[in-house]
C-alpha cells in the first residue's frame, strides 16, 4: 500500500550560471506544500571559476538551511548558443555534484516531463504551469522570478515520481 511522504522535503533546482532557480517543498498530511524559494545569482563580471563556487557554496547552504531529503535537478534543453549551453552545463555539473557530496538522491527531469508533471499537458505554456503550481502547492503568488518558479515546478515533479513509483511499488508486492 502507498504511504504518506512524512519528512520528505525537496529541493528543486532549475540550473543557470547567471541565475539559479531554487524552490522547496515537502509534503504535509500527504499534500505538498511550498516550503521557500528564490534564486542564486552570480556577477556577471566575475570569472566563470568563481560564479561556478559561489553557485557551490549556496547550493551547500541551502541544503544546510532547508534540510531536503532529495533533490531534483532539471536536464539541459536546446540551447541555440553553444557556449551558453556549454557553461549552464558545467553549472549544472556543479550543482549535481554538491547534491550528491551531501548525500541526496537526486532525480533528473526534462522540461516535457515538468509540463506533463504539473499540468498533465508536455507543450502548456509557461503561465500554464505556473498557475496550476500555484494552485498545487496552495501558494498565494507566484515568485516573481520565473527560474524560481520554474524550480518549484521541478520539485513537485520529482514529488510526482516519487508517488508514482511507491504506487508502482506497492502493487508489485501485492
Amino acid at each position: 500500500m502507498a504511504h504518506e511522504f512524512h519528512n520528505v522535503r525537496i529541493l528543486g533546482i532549475d540550473p543557470g550560471y547567471g541565475r539559479v532557480g531554487w524552490g522547496v517543498i515537502e509534503d504535509k498530511n500527504g499534500e505538498w506544500t511550498h516550503v521557500a524559494h528564490g534564486c542564486i545569482e552570480t556577477g556577471a563580471n566575475d570569472p566563470f571559476v568563481e560564479r561556478l563556487l559561489e553557485i557551490h557554496a549556496r547550493v551547500k547552504k541551502l541544503i544546510q538551511q532547508y534540510s531536503p531529503t532529495r533533490a531534483g535537478v532539471e536536464e539541459l534543453f536546446f540551447y541555440k548558443n553553444e557556449k551558453t549551453a556549454i557553461n549552464v552545463g558545467q553549472a549544472r555539473g556543479v550543482i549535481l555534484l554538491t547534491l550528491s557530496q551531501a548525500g541526496l538522491p537526486v532525480d533528473e527531469c526534462t522540461p516535457l516531463e515538468v509540463k506533463q508533471s504539473v499540468v498533465g499537458y508536455g507543450r502548456a505554456e509557461k503561465r500554464q504551469v505556473q498557475k496550476l503550481l500555484q494552485l498545487r502547492l496552495r501558494m498565494r503568488e507566484m515568485p516573481t522570478q520565473d527560474d524560481a518558479a520554474d524550480a518549484l515546478a521541478v520539485a513537485l515533479t520529482c514529488a510526482v515520481s516519487l508517488r508514482l513509483k511507491d504506487i508502482a511499488d506497492s502493487r508489485s508486492s501485492a
